[in-house]
């Protein structure tokens, strides 16, 4: 027998959703329209709120998958191009140039992030995305036009300025779609496309990287990428559903459902008035800092593996060409990871922080075998290569746990922003300590991903603790307050503290 779900504490009897106070949409969750002015029945089955969910998951995951895919392509497509001449052309092998030049797109990442994403909530976001994802499609393609390190450092800083809004964007949209246990599968979804398509990209270059014409291949390989990437800026515009309010190809009922299930998320669905209170609060919250610093630590191993797999491979004696194809399999192994994760999450409650400690120890692992084994173990080198990533798959974890433990509408935009701040910070020191005079042991390198990682696992552990204190405060406390007032009112997670679902661990 299927299970009745009542949305509401109104009367139900008569099928009608009476509102009993005037609607302040300003200052209040977006929500509130479709639930006043809804005229049917407001119970619903779980089938029916599975079809739902369902249609939602075939129209918003693949864009989602398919523009994170293209976003990792473009901005990792400079370890690829290295080994087809950009370090030779661009004068980019003397001292710390091509580092730095990896480095430098997350100086723009930091710099661009809260003002997409402060965009992204005065107006519709899927416009705001999809000029954004056009705009850097221009840029990607400008890179064949540099002719000196000088100008691909600029080049870089402003694709990172133009990329930096689409993941936090993708974090609210998500939060505003999913229940709370929903959302880590759904993250994961995209955020595996990074994996995968470091298994696909390789086959584009490695045929791109044949052509013999008026460019070099490098260059080839920026001009298609750019192309696609402006392409799909308009599949963005026209078919990416933003949030359950406004999205195109949902009836009536199915948009009710999809609104009024979100209540026991305790956070808003969309709400255009940006609230100064809860940035401060953001800034003042243990979990916030630390999900930042867990951020910034696991994304200290993203250097070797966006900017550096290619030409370590490229080391062990294989040729470019050879190279490009040996990076396949190490996009299978970190896509496959990263969605693995994320599921296990779903499927089973409070083991989040446990799945990212054992996320990492494939980075730890890896990162002690690339720096001690001798360089003649070509075989050992490479199965270290193909697991160094698995710390996707915590990262994956984390941008889940970040959401599902943040109410409000402007503190979760702010929390979001705030993950990419520590996502950026680690993706701009990890080149740097990949130095030219260390290869092709890259030995002080490894080791600092080394710390890193094992530092990642323990604070990890400290968020679990911290969790279940909090969980448990809240629970001896006794305070009385409705568990929908976070939808109603916008409220943040510290003033819920009668959270029947408590924080996720």
């Amino acid at each position: 027998m299927e299970k009745e779900r009542v949305v509401d504490h109104e009367d139900t009897s008569s099928g009608e959703l009476k509102p009993t106070a005037p609607i302040d949409t300003t200052h209040t969750d977006e929500a509130l329209k479709v639930l006043s002015t809804y005229q049917g029945n407001q119970v619903w089955d779980e089938k029916e709120e599975k079809r739902v969910v369902k249609k939602i998951d075939r129209r918003l995951l693949p864009i989602l998958c398919i523009t994170y895919a293209l976003q990792y392509y473009d901005k990792a497509m400079l370890s690829q191009a290295a080994i087809f001449g950009l370090r030779d052309d661009l004068e980019l092998s003397v001292g710390n140039r091509y580092s730095f030049s990896a480095s430098i797109f997350y100086l723009g990442f930091i710099v661009g992030a809260y003002p997409a994403v402060h965009m992204a909530q005065r107006w519709p976001i899927e416009r705001v995305a999809s000029g954004i994802v056009a705009v850097w499609g221009v840029c990607l393609m400008t890179t064949a036009a540099c002719k000196t390190w000088q100008a691909l450092y600029v080049q870089r800083f402003f694709l990172g300025f133009l990329e930096s809004g689409i993941s936090p964007m993708f974090m609210m949209i998500v939060g505003g779609w999913y229940l709370k246990p929903e959302q880590a599968m759904r993250m994961g979804a995209w955020y595996s496309a990074t994996g995968y398509v470091s298994s696909v990209s390789p086959l584009i270059n490695y045929g791109l990287g044949h052509i013999r014409g008026a460019l070099s291949p490098w260059q080839y390989m920026y001009l298609v990428a750019g192309s696609i990437t402006i392409l799909w800026a308009i599949v963005i515009y026209y078919f990416m559903p933003p949030d359950p309010i406004r999205a195109k190809g949902f009836n009536e009922r199915e948009r009710y459902i999809a609104v009024a299930r979100m209540r026991s998320n305790n956070s808003g669905v969309r709400n255009t008035h940006f609230k100064v209170a809860q940035v401060w609060e953001s800034l003042t919250d243990v979990k916030f800092w630390l999900v930042f610093s867990m951020a910034f630590l696991i994304m200290i191993a993203n250097g070797p593996v966006s900017s550096f797999i290619p030409i370590i491979i490229n080391q062990f004696g294989f040729n470019s060409l050879n190279s490009l194809l040996l990076t396949v399999p190490a996009g299978i192994v970190t896509g496959s990871i990263e969605l693995i994760a994320p599921l296990l999450a779903y499927k089973y409650k409070n083991i989040r922080t446990w799945l990212i400690g054992i996320c990492e120890i494939g980075t730890i692992m890896s990162s002690l075998l690339l720096w001690l084994l001798p360089r003649e173990s070509k075989g050992g080198l490479l199965f270290a290569v193909y697991f160094l990533a698995t710390f996707g798959g915590a990262y994956a974890i984390l941008m889940g746990l970040q959401v599902a433990n943040t109410a409000g509408y402007t503190k979760r935009s702010v929390t979001s922003s705030g993950i990419f701040m520590g996502y950026c910070l680690g993706n701009f020191v990890g080149p740097l300590l990949f130095k030219p005079e260390d290869a092709p042991t890259y030995a002080p390198g490894f080791i600092a991903v080394l710390i890193t990682s094992i530092v990642t696992v323990i604070l990890a552990i400290v968020y679990r603790y911290y969790a279940m204190w909090e969980n448990q405060k809240r629970d001896k406390s006794g305070t009385v307050e409705a568990f929908e007032n976070a939808f109603l009112d916008d409220s943040t997670d510290r003033k819920l503290r009668n959270n029947p679902s408590g924080l996720h661990e």
